[in-house]
């Protein structure tokens, strides 16, 4: 542990375990100015806006800098802030500057200190090269000219989630933050999960909006809007309007009232309909051998992950529908018929904390005849955009409550929005369930707080019952490679994507960081603690529900409409490949690797040059041509297996000869034989 005492600014200060000069200034309230520096992340000393003065060392970073007894520090002096504006300047000089545009305009960091610093003026010329903006994405919009190269978004996505989807390419002043081989955002293994969005300090990542299809909704007058809003929106909301992390769930259905939506429900019904489905699909797969563990599939970043990662244990994930969707599904198929609409003349926006609600929306296996169950997702911040938009003073408004009959959550739902909740409302609904009325409040504090990977155990009917809770994909990473290894066994496993859980979402406002986090989840529980209906199987409008609409719960009808199944997804994905001959049964078996390596070579290419040529040739119905991943030869071109003979290299040039060669002579000799 570093001990002994520093002395900054004339103030003797006690090392006492500071990692570096930073964090031990800003520990005696002296606010060094950062951009790449975060303290959840490494460091990684670029930006050299944190450069301070040293007796004896002269100018050095103070956020990888360690402090030494008996060093004198100035963090103020002439030469520190002509660098720092001369710094601020550069970047400037480098950075796309129409901010009355940009979606960061006010809480853009650069901004922000340009100002701080007295930055009036840039004497460097501008930007340019303007590079092209990626807005292939459902949920995150790259705009590379707004780039400080800070490398936040690189390490989050490297240390948190263990994804690594974003990394620096070329040199110079050509560097940039990219992906792998400059691919757009949804042809990667991007899980939308917006942790980037929230580390960027400008506007080079950003959330894609969808206010402007809200307005458009709210303003046909022959549609119904209906929205519905998720648990940890409610204890992030008031930020955006300066009122801290406190309930502000009144205030915000008075303000979706006032801007014109028809209905104001609670995500927290979907939840709890989630909390009974799961438990139901739990209790039944412990008693009758079914997958284990079971993980939730509440988080679609999650979901994503694990399709694209660890296809081999889609059959462990829960089939239950997140509460968005399940929530969405009963509204198009259920409420709007209750109402006399037709699907489409509902529209169901969706307030959410989570960037990749939007990708979980556009799921085909989402949809009610052709439409979408959920129309429109926003996120917190975009909430606060139109109500700001509207000219509503929201702090001045009155509370309004939920709309009947999909309005009322239990304490269960409420905390859904925090890293364990999903796990501990399980746990209420088993132990309500199987304990019977006489069981009253179940905390189960365990699962609960920010820590990555919990773990905990509880009896159920003669079995002990192994829980595990994790946050961030990278520690879910973690935790599946040890079950995989047999080091560990679990029953259930709760995956939350972000940080903290939902509470930490990539639509959520302002500093993200870990404090905020732990504020909005003493916030949430407080909520809970308060709630008169504890458990999920305690809401006799769900119960109701469940009985009216779907035949009572883990029924055929809750099978059909708030369950869903997945698929593996390939690691890179383009256009979708077009096998012509759909009908199998062939003699000869051809298969494309369609992986990473081989998808970058053009095999996409290749294999619709293999489905041109079987028509050509009449070869219908001999060859049964597939795409697979992977083919395991990857530092050998594009490689393609006909039967069991695996062959690479294949190019567009050589494409026609090697299925002449390989896979008609083949086809020749099945058919003479």
């Amino acid at each position: 542990m570093n001990t002994g005492k520093v002395t900054i600014d004339g103030q003797v200060v006690e090392i006492n375990g500071a990692k570096n000069i930073l964090e031990l200034a800003r520990r005696v309230g002296i606010e060094i100015p950062t951009f790449c520096y975060h303290s959840e992340l490494s460091v990684y000393g670029a930006c050299r806006l944190c450069m301070v003065e040293v007796e004896k060392m002269g100018l050095v970073a103070s956020c990888s800098t360690a402090p030494v007894d008996g060093m004198v520090i100035h963090t103020n002096t002439a030469r520190v802030r002509r660098l720092r504006r001369m710094i601020i300047e550069l970047l400037l000089a480098n950075h796309d500057r129409e901010c009355p545009t940009c979606s960061k305009s006010t809480t853009c960091k650069l901004q922000k200190l340009a100002k701080q610093f007295g930055v009036t003026k840039v004497r460097f010329g501008k930007r340019d090269k303007q590079l092209p903006i990626d807005e292939s994405a459902p949920s995150i919009i790259k705009d590379p000219n707004k780039c400080i190269l800070c490398g936040d978004c690189v390490r989050v996505c490297k240390e948190v989630q263990g994804i690594g989807v974003w990394d620096f390419a070329f040199r110079g002043s050509e560097t940039q933050v990219s992906t792998a081989f400059n691919k757009k955002l949804s042809d990667v293994a991007c899980v939308n999960c917006g942790q980037c969005v929230a580390v960027c300090p400008t506007g080079a990542l950003t959330v894609k909006s969808e206010v402007d299809k809200a307005w458009e909704a709210i303003h046909d007058p022959e549609k119904t809007v209906i929205v519905q809003i998720a648990p940890a929106v409610r204890v992030a909301l008031g930020e955006e309007f300066g009122l801290d992390s406190r309930d502000v769930t009144g205030k915000m259905v008075a303000a979706l009232k006032k801007i014109g939506v028809d209905k104001v429900f609670d995500t927290l019904f979907g939840a709890d309909m989630t909390t009974i489905e799961e438990s139901m699909e739990f209790m039944h797969r412990l008693k009758n051998g079914g997958k284990l563990p079971l993980f939730t599939s509440c988080c679609p970043a999650w979901i994503k992950y694990c399709e694209q990662t660890h296809a081999d244990m889609l059959k462990n994930l829960s089939s239950c529908r997140s509460p968005q969707q399940m929530f969405g599904s009963m509204v198009k198929k259920h409420y709007a018929r209750k109402i006399g609409k037709k699907p489409e003349d509902v529209i169901c926006i969706s307030i959410m904390p989570c960037t990749a609600k939007k990708f979980e929306a556009r799921r085909p296996e989402f949809t009610t005849g052709g439409v979408p169950d959920v129309d429109v997702v926003l996120t917190t911040v975009e909430l606060a955009q139109m109500i700001k938009e509207a000219g509503i003073i929201f702090d001045e408004l009155k509370p309004v409550g939920f709309d009947n009959p999909l309005g009322m959550g239990s304490g269960s739902a409420l905390i859904f929005g925090a890293s364990g909740g999903v796990a501990e409302s399980v746990v209420r609904f088993v132990a309500g369930y199987t304990g019977g009325e006489e069981v009253g409040r179940v905390d189960f504090y365990p699962v609960r707080g920010i820590k990555g990977i919990k773990e905990a155990e509880i009896e159920v009917e003669g079995n002990t019952i192994k829980i595990a809770v994790v946050n961030g994909l990278a520690n879910a990473e973690r935790l599946i490679q040890r079950i995989k290894n047999g080091e560990a066994f679990y029953h259930i496993v709760e995956v939350m994507s972000c940080p903290g859980g939902c509470v930490g979402g990539g639509g959520q406002p302002g500093v993200n960081d870990t404090a905020a986090r732990v504020k909005r989840i003493k916030e949430i529980y407080s909520l809970d603690a308060v709630n008169q209906v504890h458990k999920a199987q305690d809401n006799i409008y769900v119960n109701k529900i469940l009985e009216d609409w779907f035949g009572g719960p883990a029924s055929s009808g809750t099978h059909n409409d708030l369950h869903t199944k997945y698929t593996p997804r390939k690691r890179i994905s383009g256009k979708p490949i077009d096998i012509n001959n759909a009908e199998k049964g062939g003699s000869v078996q051809v298969s494309v690797c369609v992986g990473t390596g081989c998808y970058l070579r053009g095999s996409y290419d290749i294999m619709n040059k293999f489905a041109e040529l079987i028509k050509q040739m009449g070869l219908e119905g001999h060859v049964d041509l597939n795409g697979t991943f992977c083919l395991e030869q990857c530092d050998k071109g594009v490689s393609i297996k006909v039967d069991d003979e695996i062959i690479t290299g294949v190019t567009e040039e050589n494409v026609e000869q090697i299925f002449k060669s390989h896979v008609a002579i083949k086809v020749d000799l099945a058919v003479n034989s």
